[in-house]
C-alpha cells in the first residue's frame, strides 16, 4: 500500500474558476520502484491568504487509502505550487497546480515517485 506519497480530501464548491473549494478526479500513481496505479482523489481547497491554500487530499488505490495536505502558493496566473506532506508515510515532496475554470491538472513528485491527476468540481 504505497500510496503514501499523494493524496486529497472533500469541500463545497466555490466560485467558477477559483481554486478554493472541493475538486474530485483520477489519474496515475509511479513510483521509483516501477509499479504504476491508478488513483482517485478527492480534494479540498481553503483559502489562506490572498494568494495560498491549505490542500487536504484523500486518495485510493487499489492498494490501498491515505490522505495527505499540501501548502499552495499562487506563482501564476491560476497555477501554484507547494509542498505536501503525508504524515502516514512519512513522506514529503512538491506539487504544481494548474486550474482550467471547472478543472484542473495536479502533478506531484517525491522521492519515492510522482503522480499526475485530472480534477474537476
Amino acid at each position: 500500500a504505497q500510496l503514501a506519497n499523494l493524496t486529497f480530501s472533500d469541500v463545497s464548491a466555490a466560485e467558477p474558476g477559483s481554486l478554493e473549494g472541493a475538486w474530485s478526479g483520477t489519474g496515475s500513481v509511479s513510483f521509483t520502484t516501477g509499479a504504476r496505479e491508478t488513483v482517485h482523489c478527492r480534494v479540498r481547497y481553503s483559502r489562506t491568504s490572498n494568494t495560498s491554500y491549505l490542500v487536504i487530499a484523500t486518495c485510493a488505490t487499489s492498494s490501498g487509502r491515505t490522505t495527505q495536505s499540501a501548502n499552495l502558493q499562487g506563482v501564476g496566473t491560476n497555477s501554484y505550487r507547494g509542498s505536501f506532506r503525508n504524515s502516514e508515510y512519512n513522506v514529503s515532496g512538491t506539487i504544481y497546480v494548474v486550474v482550467h475554470g471547472d478543472r484542473q491538472t495536479v502533478t506531484l513528485t517525491s522521492d519515492v515517485g510522482s503522480a499526475s491527476l485530472r480534477l474537476r468540481r
